[in-house]
């Protein structure tokens, strides 16, 4: 049987299991937040004084804050090649409805109001200029991305393994930053968004740990192949208006890493977790390339760590046309 055939034959297998993964890992639409539980209420007669004193904090949060604050709502907001590129994946069928289907539907109608809630406070502070903002998204949906899994489930298990738990840790951070500045409100939206990044890495990782039980070979293989390419971010075609696809996602990332919102310690650390996580030192049963991959992968963090160790990061900040250049001074 072909690799293909094999992994077509692990995800219905596993399908059994979705309808659990569901109703652990994903919260029903009448029992979870919603946007406008965190924004100044448009049908209340003290809107206008809420948009006022939202506006009046946002006045003292930093250029690189506010190109952070950016960046993430643009990922956010990219929602629809996430799924496009997961139904597309080797097990998951949309036509038939299946179980998978219903689980990427899911989950991305609970990411969707993770950008839903950034657009409106983006929108509300004044401090970002939005058609940049909006045009810059639209080119990010426009030309999509190339995370290097193809059509293999589980590399992309392992992808939105890492990746939900590197936007945890970015949203997380900003919501610790706008604390410290004194938003207590636009910290707990950050905050509410983290814990579904958290939730939805457990279920991701929990996918990964279901194969490697019934397939261990093939997933560390897979496992190693991405750690070998690196995990590239969703966002990592970023482009502002009038640019071709550039290096607008380096410059995103350099600010995020001079306010501390994501950092190359933060991968290497993800890395780690994952590798804890899915006890990688303890699976047996493994083929001798298998092995060999798990050798790599138990030395690649330590490696890592003195690549990340090495990098500088611009003292100054690249000005952006997302951020008003008042916000920049």
């Amino acid at each position: 049987m072909s690799i293909k055939n094999i992994r077509l034959e692990v995800m219905q297998f596993l399908e059994n299991k979705v309808d659990g993964f569901v109703d652990q890992y994903l919260i029903p639409v009448e029992k979870i937040w919603q946007p406008s539980d965190f924004l100044p209420n448009s049908e209340s007669d003290t809107f206008f004084e809420e948009v006022r004193e939202l506006r009046e904090i946002a006045k003292d949060l930093p250029y690189d804050f506010w190109v952070a604050m950016v960046g993430d709502t643009i990922t956010e907001e990219a929602l629809p090649t996430y799924e496009s590129w997961l139904m597309d994946v080797e097990g998951v069928d949309n036509v038939e409805r299946n179980g998978w289907s219903k689980w990427v539907r899911q989950w991305t109608g609970e990411e969707n109001r993770h950008g839903d809630l950034l657009n409106k406070y983006l929108y509300l502070s004044g401090r970002v200029n939005m058609r940049e903002v909006e045009m810059t998204t639209q080119h990010l949906i426009n030309d999509g991305f190339d995370i290097g899994t193809g059509r293999d489930p589980y590399k992309n298990f392992v992808y939105t393994s890492f990746q939900e738990l590197a936007t945890y840790v970015s949203h997380n951070r900003v919501s610790q930053l706008a604390k410290s500045y004194g938003d207590n409100k636009l910290s707990k939206m950050c905050k509410m968004i983290a814990g579904d990044e958290m939730r939805h890495h457990h279920a991701y990782s929990e996918f990964v740990n279901q194969i490697f039980k019934v397939d261990p070979s093939e997933m560390m293989l897979a496992f190693n192949y991405m750690m070998k390419q690196k995990i590239v971010m969703p966002a990592h075609f970023l482009r502002e208006s009038g640019q071709k696809i550039s290096t607008a996602f380096e410059q995103f990332s350099d600010s995020a890493q001079r306010i501390g919102v994501y950092t190359a310690s933060d991968y290497v650390d993800i890395m780690q977790k994952l590798i804890e996580k899915w006890e990688i030192d303890k699976i047996v049963g493994l083929t001798d390339e298998a092995e060999k991959a798990r050798d790599y992968l138990m030395k690649l963090p330590a490696r890592m760590a003195k690549v990340s160790e090495r990098l500088i990061i611009p003292a100054e900040s690249y000005i952006f046309k997302w951020v008003e250049p008042a916000v920049a001074r």
